[in-house]
């Protein structure tokens, strides 16, 4: 019986060394656990004054957008909370970490354009020398991929901070409608829609912006050195002793372009295989590309629509800043007719290219060119 009693002792006493150790580790485990809570909140904080500080940058990096523009979002998405409504975005890569530093880095009165341009593996290396230019002016650079290759440039040293976007066998008009939408683009002054197929040994971004901007161009274009491939306008081509002309002076063809002349191609025009737009032209242009628009034949004559203002004033082209155009056939072949039409067109360039210089060309020109479509 006397056994029994000790047994039933030890047993009880072995549970309350049980239950005292149980809460004994409890009671260690509680300065940990507050320990926890207090990283947690230290995290949590840190991670909303960091979303804090970035609104307050991104809005001094857009102050054009005022609060009328949020409050008309905010009607259309009434359901959503006040404050959470964020109506643009943009095209800059954000980084999974940053640090202060890096933030404190951001120049926010510095301006933001953009350089957008089909690329096909076979023009990398006239590309390169594209991006190069515009990579010291503070450009975002966008790739549009018509071929489907990427992996060919990411030896580029300026790959990996571009935008890469790949659809097969399309277009540049084609991208520019699905990827450039106003509110995506909003945050760039200007925004050059480019072929790939340019030389810019003489062409400066900077430069180029200057006079765009004291000129007060909302559309324009680098003119064309009259050694260029594929010129079809006159307006097109540089004119050696002016900084930008906004019209040219044309008697004889079918298009007759005098002083009086108000309408494409003798003044406000500029061709699509090298636009520039700004801000507020391209929220126009943009709605103006039809979404079934694939080669862009006719779009430059119906760009004056965008100018912001009176087309003969605000569209130009700079002369001062020129490039050159190369007409590399990309997308598709070229066939037998095409090839004379470029021939012809290389024939009647370089006609024109002496005419200006020396004014003494018209007669030989035009029986020149008679004599090239009576061949045909």
């Amino acid at each position: 019986m006397r056994t029994i009693k000790s047994w039933r002792w030890m047993v009880r006493k072995r549970h309350m060394l049980i239950d005292g150790g149980t809460c004994e580790v409890k009671m260690k485990q509680l300065p940990f656990m507050g320990l926890v809570c207090i990283v947690m909140l230290f995290i949590v904080y840190r991670i909303t004054n960091y979303q804090h500080l970035q609104t307050e940058i991104d809005e001094k990096l857009n102050p054009f957008y005022a609060s009328k523009d949020i409050a008309v979002a905010s009607n259309s998405l009434g359901n959503l909370p006040r404050g959470i409504i964020q109506a643009r975005s943009d095209l800059e890569l954000k980084p999974l970490w940053s640090t202060s530093s890096s933030r404190s880095k951001v120049n926010v009165s510095s301006s933001h354009n953009l350089l957008a341009i089909p690329a096909g593996i076979k023009q990398k290396s006239n590309v390169d020398a594209i991006v190069q230019k515009f990579l010291s002016e503070n450009f975002t650079i966008i790739l549009f991929h018509y071929d489907g290759n990427v992996d060919g440039w990411w030896d580029v040293e300026w790959s990996k901070k571009a935008i890469h976007i790949v659809a097969e066998n399309q277009t540049k008009w084609w991208f520019a409608k699905r990827f450039l939408h106003p509110a995506v683009v909003s945050i760039y002054d200007y925004i050059f829609l480019w072929d790939e197929d340019l030389g810019v040994e003489n062409f400066h971004p900077g430069r180029y912006l200057e006079i765009v901007e004291s000129e007060g161009l909302e559309i324009s274009q680098p003119a064309l050195d009259p050694n260029s491939t594929g010129i079809h306008h006159r307006i097109t081509i540089r004119l050696r002793t002016n900084k930008l002309h906004r019209r040219v002076w044309e008697v004889r063809g079918s298009t007759k372009c005098s002083d009086d002349s108000e309408e494409p191609p003798c003044t406000g025009f500029v061709e699509g295989m090298a636009p520039v737009f700004s801000r507020s032209a391209w929220l126009c242009a943009w709605h103006l590309i039809q979404n079934d628009l694939v080669h862009g034949w006719g779009m430059d004559m119906k760009l004056g629509y965008c100018a912001q203002g009176d087309r003969t004033e605000k569209v130009g082209v700079v002369d001062s800043e020129y490039i050159v155009h190369q007409g590399i056939q990309t997308l598709g072949g070229v066939s037998a007719p095409k090839r004379l039409q470029i021939l012809k067109a290389q024939t009647r360039n370089i006609l024109w290219m002496y005419e200006l210089r020396y004014g003494k060309m018209r007669h030989l020109s035009s029986k020149y060119l008679n004599s090239a479509g009576s061949e045909q």
